[in-house]
């Protein structure tokens, strides 16, 4: 059957997109992290250059469990009351701690659950840097380590500029403090003292905050060590709490 005009050309749009869609999903993984990269470049997420290459560099799939999609602009599930959040916060993230991730610099990654963010805050930081990643499951850190080793984040993980550890993300990591950088993936009460503390003068902070309201708040560390906090936007992520608490859906 033939039509014509506007028809004929929306019907075309129809079998073209189809065949756009299947395309992409029946194509490799990588191909598809790279369409998930290139979609968060088109709606102005992700504006770096070098964060659209970190993020192309580190496959997701690697990162969420078996049978989840990956690619997909949504947070997921990972266990244990804790999810990885949606490819927009990541690279929302990133674009804001980019000036705080250059070489040679250090990066905290607190609730670093799957390893996900923490493996591309090492090719930011590259192999002079150094990245630390804490979560209190061991499980999940078990299971992170597993997922760097399959990604481009492996070498720095074999030499030891990247480690993950077991700890409560609250009192941060202070044996390799400052950091020039934090990223905080669970929303606090209020924000840790610790990791203020923690945070090296020049350095930002980038942390959400509050229970049923929350907000991404950016915290800016001054030469002096005075502090500068401001809200990015609204958010929703799970609770930043003891690992009992959180293990019981608290």
């Amino acid at each position: 059957m033939f039509y014509s005009g506007k028809r004929n050309r929306f019907m075309l749009l129809l079998v073209l997109l189809i065949l756009l869609q299947h395309l992409l999903w029946s194509s490799g993984a990588s191909d598809k992290n790279k369409a998930m990269v290139q979609q968060l470049q088109r709606y102005g997420i992700i504006k770096s250059t070098k964060v659209a290459e970190v993020m192309d560099s580190i496959d997701r799939g690697l990162f969420v469990p078996s049978g989840a999609s990956p690619y997909y602009d949504s947070p997921m599930p990972i266990g244990y009351n804790a999810t990885i959040s949606a490819p927009h916060m990541h690279a929302s993230c990133l674009e804001l701690l980019e000036k705080l991730l250059q070489p040679g610099m250090r990066a905290l990654d607190v609730g670093s659950g799957t390893g996900y963010l923490t493996a591309c805050f090492a090719l930011m930081v590259g192999p002079e840097g150094r990245v630390v990643g804490v979560e209190h499951i061991p499980e999940l850190v078990a299971s992170s380590i597993e997922n760097i080793k399959k990604s481009a984040a492996a070498p720095q993980l074999s030499d030891g500029s990247l480690n993950i550890h077991i700890a409560d993300g609250r009192e941060g990591w202070p044996e390799l403090a400052p950091y020039d950088a934090i990223h905080v993936g669970a929303a606090a009460p209020q924000i840790p003292q610790a990791l203020i503390e923690q945070l090296k003068p020049g350095g930002r902070m980038v942390i959400p905050v509050g229970t049923l309201s929350q907000e991404l708040k950016v915290v800016d560390k001054k030469q002096d060590g005075s502090v500068s906090i401001r809200d990015e936007t609204s958010v929703r992520y799970v609770p930043l709490t003891s690992k009992d608490a959180q293990l019981q859906g608290n």
